[in-house]
């Protein structure tokens, strides 16, 4: 746009429109602080108080990455790290100087016949070390101005944070000054501007300098694994094996459309070369396409549908289990089900339901003695024993719908299905809400009495985990699980993106601490200090993960961070996307190809 210039003025002076004026002003209030106010010791930059630390001295030796601890501590800081070179001639001036000066302190020593100085014999060693190793090319001297600026909400903050900075530095021999009286020059030598307003600045040779490069992004590339993604840090492939771990169990968590299940998709289908088993809880018809490319079992769990499980099976009994114990423990599933169906029970309620199934099969010829039978009841047939029984007619008038009446056909079927091939998915995406968890919980238990039958190497996905805590049954079932899938060569999956719900649970931080693994996606200016709180994320990270684009996110191995970004390649997106833009394309693709 082109400015109009004034008619009366000789010289080409843009007028410049109020509109214009104005639009800037405003600009400059947004990115400006309310206000500046200079003391001594610090600056107050708006609500935020500024401190400026400089490094004074240093030992005579530094190791590789002493300065990661400042870098990863929790707190707000600028850092700025300023390289001086300085010229080889006056240095070497300079250190023959030196040489001399100790060369004649020590001749002097010996002549008064003091017994040898270690300390000036060591300097001289050292002098003529670096003045041998400047020569030949191998070093070059820097003046180096180390910077950091800590941001905190009150002076007493900065105080207490000045005190950690100095107490962890003086543990490696560093010592550390506040620029006092020059805070606002330390302020802007801490900025990304190049400056160095201070000047305070140490001579180092180029090893030790050296060492204060931030290159500290964690390498998770191992032998052996699958890829989760690229370190967006420095470009490694993270390659991870969490059968590795001390469990494999993993938590995955973000926002709708963050990338989440797309990435938990993309695991299973790499863990499947591997050797893997993969069964998946699947309510939203996510992983349907992926199952039927890869020829998989798909099974659908609704209330009209053909595929059926009845939770009266009887369970496995392991190598290193008894019939007893494993039945008195499916009893106690069994109430958890009817819980979960009917609602809260009395303590009389519980103990009327524990004879009622004790009794639905023995009338089938089972017991605790004898858990062999291919006889097994129904719920209906629960109901029929609880109708006979004193104070049983409530539950199984509330049991009714499960199996006569509007859900008849979802949980009163005997079982017509199995999970033998590698790539298992269950469906209930046209189950109604309130019978999700119902669903989640039978299907869940159907899964896990297959796992204990042998052991073998397997993934179990939980999409949208939350739906099993909203019950204290089904929560505390899910919880057993991942205490217990270690034994069975198991690693436990939980998908979710309602993560208050989630972590309001009694059981979701026991589910979070009891997984090895977490990959957080894009999280929601809502929920992060919950998640930051409970995965004790530094704010670099909380920042991260509120700006994160899709398929970008924060992979946790234990005490391992690094943010990476999720990469498939053609064939992997065609066959896992869920993208409803992308799956329409295809669709008309195909759609053009077969008219063809």
């Amino acid at each position: 746009m082109k400015l109009p210039f004034s008619k009366k003025s000789t010289k080409t002076t843009p007028i410049i429109p109020s509109e214009y004026a104005q639009a800037v002003s405003t600009l400059r209030d947004l990115i400006a602080p309310s206000g500046l106010v200079v003391n001594s010791t610090s600056i107050k930059l708006g609500e935020t108080y500024c401190r400026t630390l400089f490094i004074l001295t240093y030992p005579r030796y530094l190791s590789m990455n002493w300065f990661e601890p400042i870098i990863e501590m929790e707190h707000l800081f600028n850092i700025s790290i300023s390289y001086h070179p300085v010229d080889n001639t006056l240095i070497l001036k300079q250190l023959r100087k030196k040489l001399g000066d100790i060369g004649a302190q020590i001749a002097l020593e010996q002549e008064r016949g003091a017994p040898r100085n270690p300390v000036l014999e060591t300097s001289l060693q050292d002098i003529e070390n670096l003045r041998d190793a400047i020569v030949q090319g191998q070093e070059k001297m820097f003046r180096v101005a180390v910077y950091i600026t800590i941001l905190a909400k009150s002076e007493t903050e900065l105080n207490e944070i000045e005190a950690k900075v100095q107490s962890l530095l003086e543990s490696k021999l560093i010592y550390i000054k506040s620029a006092n009286f020059r805070q606002f020059e330390g302020y802007e030598s801490s900025l990304p501007l190049g400056l160095d307003r201070l000047g305070f600045s140490v001579l180092l040779n180029s090893g030790p300098a050296s060492t204060l490069f931030p290159f500290i992004s964690l390498d998770l590339t191992d032998n052996k694994g699958i890829l989760y993604g690229v370190n967006v840090h420095n470009n490694s492939l993270v390659i991870f094996d969490r059968f590795n771990m001390e469990n494999a169990n993993m938590c995955v968590f973000g926002t709708a459309g963050s990338g989440k299940s797309y990435s938990v998709k993309l695991e299973a289908l790499r863990s499947l070369m591997l050797g893997s088993t993969v069964i998946i809880i699947d309510p939203e018809n996510e992983y349907q396409y992926l199952a039927q490319s890869i020829g998989g079992s798909f099974w659908k769990i609704s209330v009209g549908s053909e595929n059926h499980i009845n939770p009266f099976d009887l369970p496995i009994i392991g190598a290193d289990e008894t019939a007893p114990e494993v039945f008195r423990s499916h009893i106690l599933t069994l109430i958890g089900l009817v819980k979960i169906l009917i609602g809260e029970l009395t303590a009389q309620e519980e103990v009327l339901l524990d004879q009622a199934i004790v009794q639905t099969y023995a009338a089938r010829d089972i017991s605790i003695e004898s858990t062999t039978s291919a006889n097994i009841p129904i719920l209906e047939d629960l109901q029929a024993v609880l109708e006979t029984m004193k104070g049983g007619a409530d539950m199984a008038a509330k049991l009714y719908k499960y199996t006569k009446g509007t859900y008849a056909g979802f949980l009163n079927q005997q079982t017509n299905i199995n999970i033998n091939e590698r790539f298992v998915v269950f469906n209930i995406r046209d189950l109604e809400e309130e019978l999700r968890p119902i669903a989640m919980y039978t299907v869940l238990n159907y899964i896990w009495n297959n796992i204990k039958k042998d052991m073998k190497k397997r993934l179990l996905i939980i999409d949208e985990a939350w739906y099993l805590l909203k019950n204290k049954e089904s929560a505390d079932f899910i919880f057993g699980i991942a205490k217990r899938s270690r034994k069975y060569y198991l690693g436990l999956t939980t998908i979710t993106q309602d993560i208050g719900d989630f972590l309001d649970s009694p059981y979701g931080l026991p589910l979070i601490t009891n997984s090895s693994l977490k990959m957080l996606f894009k999280q929601s200016s809502a929920t992060i200090d919950k998640i930051g709180n409970a995965l004790h994320l530094t704010e670099v990270e909380k920042a991260i993960l509120l700006q994160a684009d899709v398929g970008t996110g924060l992979f946790i191995a234990g005490n391992k961070h690094a943010v990476i970004q999720v990469i498939p390649s053609y064939t992997e997106d065609q066959i896992i996307t869920s993208d409803p833009q992308q799956l329409l394309a295809t669709k008309r693709g195909n759609n053009q190809h077969n008219t063809i």
